[in-house]
């Protein structure tokens, strides 16, 4: 099945000559043949605030992020902002440069929303709700059967200094395939954490806000840095 893949980088804060700090989050895209540029830039917005107000929030499943042409935000392409959040359930909307509505994407957190997994709505205007769960049952049923041993593993890998490691086996699981009408418009896989956009029809900045959010509610996740 043929695919746009986005994959998003997370890299140590870089300043220009001007010692103004660069955006370092990046969405690049493997196709960019279509519509999609090669990459977005991805950076958290605070609000008045600032970081403690962000961190604080964001506790409670809030996000804010603004999607940028190039590093030096020279040209907006879309921004994530919360329409509501609270009880595991929480809400967003992806807004263009000039706010038109993109789409919707609602996160129901395990035994909080409608069901024993996380579930992930995603809604484009003029087209069907795509709804994803968090895992295959069979392999979470498998995961909790083997808990005391995933938790070994989870210690061991504390201490594992081997580059690239992420815990493995001892990883919850988190693979994501949305349906719609019976199709698979997009789909997470877990290993390199990339989202694989099979429908032509998805708005690319839809995605791009999709795989940022995704990877906020990882562990390690890009928006929860302190600076």
């Amino acid at each position: 099945m043929s695919s746009n893949v986005l994959t998003m980088y997370a890299q140590p804060r870089r300043v220009d000559s001007q010692g103004q700090a660069k955006v370092t989050g990046m969405v690049s895209f493997s196709d960019a043949s279509g519509p999609a540029p090669s990459a977005v830039y991805v950076e958290r917005e605070l609000p008045p605030g600032g970081t403690p107000a962000y961190l604080a929030a964001r506790g409670g499943g809030a996000r804010s992020f603004a999607l940028w042409a190039d590093d030096q935000r020279r040209e907006r392409v879309a921004t994530l902002v919360t329409l509501s959040a609270g009880g595991g359930v929480a809400r967003f909307q992806v807004l263009g440069a000039h706010g038109e509505v993109i789409g919707t994407i609602m996160r129901e957190k395990a035994l909080r929303g409608r069901g024993l997994r996380t579930r992930w709505t995603v809604h484009q205007p003029g087209g069907s709700e795509a709804v994803g769960f968090k895992g295959r049952i069979v392999w979470w049923w498998l995961w909790w059967l083997l808990l005391p041993v995933m938790t070994a593993i989870l210690v061991f890998s504390v201490f594992d200094s081997v580059p690239g490691n992420e815990g493995g086996f001892a990883r919850a699981p988190r693979r994501i395939r949305w349906r719609a009408n019976g199709q698979i418009p997009l789909e997470f896989r877990s290993k390199g954490d990339k989202l694989h956009v099979h429908a032509p029809g998805v708005d690319w900045r839809l995605g791009a806000a999709l795989i940022a959010l995704l990877r906020s509610f990882n562990v390690g996740a890009w928006d929860s840095v302190k600076q």
